[in-house]
């Protein structure tokens, strides 16, 4: 028995489950095959997918080790988001303990182009920071974690692109909410910043194609972009491809 834990919420885990549940899972009924995609729970409303799936926190290194332990997995794939950093720690951690192997679906940076405007900071106060003091009109492009930091520069205004409406009042005071769910593209990301008068994009350098339109579009209106860069992640195997996990489900594990 095979038992794959894929640590989700990108759109590159999205694929691998599609990929497991018409293929891997499916194809193995007598040796055995199975695979659980499991959700943070940030997200009111996540979006379906082909495997069982679980919502919510592991409770830390020990919580998760209890759960490999307990549901007998052999197998682990990080694909989660590049900036949840303190879940690839404790994944990394808590495989290493109970001896699961463990591998990252991770997609690359994005990297900056001819045209573009970008300022790198290391982390969120780095963001908070290098915007103007007031009458900036940033696309806050971001999720809604970390938007109170912004609240020390209430004179700016935010627009904020969210899978959830706010379940309470934000701590901007000046503040526009998009509810949408992306994929976006170029074009529909352009008009909304020309609609918003946006002056300044903020962003997290989190890679993959399906949230790269905002990019695009401040490059076509020459706006600059402050960039959060990634934070370093812990030492593993780190793997671009749904074949090449595949592979290593295979063969390599």
């Amino acid at each position: 028995m095979r038992k794959l834990l894929l640590l989700g919420g990108t759109t590159e885990a999205s694929r691998l489950a599609q990929h497991l549940a018409q293929s891997w899972v499916r194809d193995d009924p007598v040796a055995g095959r199975q695979a659980v995609f499991s959700y943070a729970g940030r997200t009111a409303r996540p979006a379906q997918q082909p495997l069982p799936c679980r919502i919510g926190g592991f409770g830390g290194v020990p919580g998760l080790v209890a759960y490999l332990e307990r549901e007998e997995i052999t197998h682990v794939v990080d694909a989660t988001h590049p900036f949840a950093a303190q879940m690839s720690l404790n994944a990394t951690q808590a495989c290493a303990d109970v001896g699961v192997p463990l591998v990252a679906f991770e997609r690359p940076a994005w990297q900056s182009q001819p045209g573009d405007h970008w300022t790198h900071v290391r982390d969120m106060a780095g963001a908070v920071a290098a915007l103007p003091e007031a009458g900036a009109r940033v696309f806050l492009a971001i999720g809604k974690q970390h938007v109170a930091a912004f609240a020390v520069k209430p004179e700016n205004h935010y627009l904020l692109r969210l899978v959830d409406a706010p379940e309470g009042a934000l701590s901007l005071p000046k503040a526009t909410v998009v509810v949408a769910r992306g994929p976006f593209d170029a074009a529909g990301d352009e008009a909304l910043m020309r609609s918003h008068r946006i002056t300044h994009v903020v962003a997290k350098n989190a890679g993959g194609a399906g949230a790269e339109a905002k990019l695009s579009a401040a490059r076509s209106l020459e706006l600059p972009v402050i960039m959060i860069d990634r934070p370093e992640g812990p030492a593993r195997e780190v793997l671009g491809s749904v074949a090449e996990v595949m592979r290593w489900l295979d063969h390599g594990a």
